[in-house]
């Protein structure tokens, strides 16, 4: 019998949850060793005796475990995932909440590999929603619109409890078009080129009329077409 609960001396946790079960036994291939995904909170495995690793998933909380199962015995497991939750909050420097579907989030465990690189732990994510989290130290990147404008913050989140972030953005949003005179009709198939001060490449796209939202800052913009190129720059004001 499997059970799941937050913290250890919470309630078994009644909705949300997944559960997969593996044999762990050397030899088996990957498609031999699962046993199965079950969605009960509480389920009550029939297994053969042996050695299983079992996996309980709730969000992106999560906790495997070896477990051993004995002839004529009934074991009750309880999982304790040790789990938070974390919730961000997108607003405009002006105060109001920033525009739906214009900010996703990437978090990142605090750990990082052999090359510095932190372990993204979850892309894209929607503002606004709780995120269920094992406790630990998470890096948060929300990113406005789909080029620079970020705000970043190191965040911790406890077991039991909701932490709550604010990321307040600073940016504008942009449009180009390439014409042959003040005031014409854009160009189609531009192929466009965003940099910043340094000449590092922000953004690139292709088409008539591109829009992207920018930090503030200075930058220079690059438009190809039929073989020329044409460059100005331009200021972006939050």
């Amino acid at each position: 019998t499997l059970v799941a609960t937050i913290t250890d001396d919470s309630q078994p946790i009644d909705q949300g949850l997944i559960w997969r079960v593996y044999r762990d036994q050397k030899g088996l291939d990957e498609k031999s060793r699962v046993v199965g995904t079950f969605r009960e909170a509480a389920p009550v495995l029939r297994l053969e005796p042996g050695n299983y690793m079992i996996h309980a998933a709730f969000g992106r909380a999560h906790l495997m475990r070896k477990v051993k199962i004995a002839a004529g015995r009934s074991v009750p497991e309880k999982f304790v995932l040790n789990a938070g939750g974390l919730r961000v909050n997108a607003s405009l420097i002006s105060g109001e909440p920033a525009p739906e579907h214009t900010v996703h989030l990437d978090i990142y465990a605090d750990e990082r590999d052999q090359f510095g690189q932190r372990t993204k732990v979850m892309a894209g994510a929607k503002p606004g929603l709780v995120i269920r989290l094992n406790a630990g130290l998470y890096h948060i990147v929300s990113t406005y619109g789909d080029a620079n404008a970020t705000v970043r913050s190191d965040v911790i989140v406890e077991a039991g409890k909701l932490t709550e972030v604010s990321a307040s953005h600073g940016g504008a949003k942009v449009t180009f078009k390439l014409v042959t005179e003040q005031g014409g009709n854009a160009i189609p198939d531009t192929q466009w080129s965003l940099a910043n001060t340094q000449g590092e490449v922000i953004k690139e796209s292709v088409g008539a009329v591109p829009s992207h939202i920018l930090a503030a800052g200075n930058y220079s913009v690059t438009a190809r077409h039929s073989g020329k190129s044409f460059r100005r720059e331009f200021s972006v004001k939050a």
